[in-house]
C-alpha cells in the first residue's frame, strides 16, 4: 500500500467500491445520481468497463466522462446525441444500470424516496417516486447509502414503496423475482448484495476497520452472513489518479461529514 492509498478518504473508498457495480455490464448506460455515484460510474468507464456508456448529463453521449464542477476550458468529447426520447427507449429496453440514493430500504430491497410516515399524513414529504417505479422494473439498479443506520435500513416495509424489490406480495401480475435486478448496496460501513438464501440481503464486504457488529447494530432486519466476509479493497494509486482528473475541485471531500479517512479503527469507525 502506497502513502497515497493509505491516506485516502472514505469517500474515495466508497467511490471505488461503487464502481464495481458496472464491472461486468458491458455496453449499458451508466447513471449515477449524486457526486459519489457519478464519480463511481465515471471511474468504471475509465477502468473496469471501457464499454460503458455515459451522457454529459444533458443530451449527448460522451467518449469519456465529463469532470465535475467548473470545466476551466475542458471541452466534452461528444459521441452522439441522446435526448429524452432515446433515454426512455434505453431505460425500457433494460440497457441501463443506475446507482441511486434511497432514503429508506427494507429487507426486500424496496426503496423509498417519497415520504416518511403514513402516506396520508406524512411526517416529511420528499421527492415523490420520480423514476423509481419504471427504473426498478426495467433495468438493473444499485444503491448508495452515505450513513448506514436503522433509519435507512428499516424494519418491516419502507413507508412508501417507490422502487420494486424482492417482495413476492408486491410483484405485478406476470412478473417473477427473476425480473428484479438489484445488484449492490454500498454504504459507509459495508457492501451488501442479495446473494443470501431466497434473495436475502447479504454482507458482501466490510470496509477497513469496521466490525460486523456495527453493521448488524445499524440494520433493522437480519442479514445473511457468508462463512468468510471479505474486506473492501482500498483504492489503488491508479484509481486515485483517475479520481483527481474526474474531480479536480475535490467535491468528493464534501460528501461525508468531516471527510473521514478510509482507514478507521474498529472503535472509531462509527459512534
Amino acid at each position: 500500500m502506497t502513502d497515497a492509498t493509505a491516506s485516502c478518504s472514505l469517500a474515495e473508498l466508497l467511490i471505488c467500491a461503487a464502481s464495481e457495480c458496472w464491472r461486468d455490464d458491458g455496453e449499458v448506460l451508466a447513471t449515477g445520481i449524486g457526486v459519489v455515484p457519478r464519480l463511481a460510474a465515471s471511474l468504471a468507464m475509465l477502468s473496469s468497463n471501457p464499454d460503458l456508456l455515459m451522457t454529459d448529463s444533458e443530451a449527448f453521449m460522451v467518449a469519456e466522462p465529463v469532470p465535475l464542477g467548473a470545466r476551466n476550458g475542458y471541452v466534452p468529447k461528444f459521441d452522439s446525441w441522446m435526448g429524452f426520447s432515446r433515454i426512455f427507449d434505453n431505460v425500457w429496453g433494460g440497457r441501463r444500470h443506475a446507482l441511486v440514493g434511497p432514503t429508506q430500504i427494507d429487507r426486500f430491497g424496496q426503496a423509498n424516496i417519497s415520504c416518511i410516515g403514513d402516506y396520508a399524513r406524512p411526517k416529511a414529504q420528499m421527492l415523490g417516486v420520480r423514476g423509481f417505479p419504471g427504473n426498478s422494473i426495467s433495468h438493473a439498479n444499485s444503491f448508495f447509502v452515505p450513513a448506514h443506520s436503522r433509519r435507512v435500513f428499516v424494519e418491516g416495509e419502507v413507508d412508501m414503496v417507490a422502487s420494486v424489490g424482492y417482495n413476492p406480495a408486491r410483484l405485478a401480475r406476470g412478473w417473477s423475482l427473476d425480473d428484479i435486478d438489484i445488484r449492490l448496496i454500498v454504504t459507509d460501513l459495508c457492501v451488501l448484495d442479495f446473494g443470501g438464501p431466497q434473495r436475502q440481503m447479504r454482507v458482501r464486504s466490510l470496509h477497513p476497520g469496521v466490525e460486523l457488529a456495527q453493521v448488524l447494530d445499524n440494520t433493522s432486519f437480519d442479514l445473511a452472513l457468508p462463512a468468510q466476509i471479505a474486506t473492501t479493497a482500498m483504492p489503488s494509486a491508479a484509481q486515485l489518479e483517475i479520481l483527481q482528473r474526474l474531480d479536480p475541485h475535490n467535491l468528493r471531500a464534501r460528501q461525508l461529514k468531516d471527510n473521514p479517512p478510509a482507514l478507521r479503527s474498529a472503535e472509531g469507525a462509527r459512534p
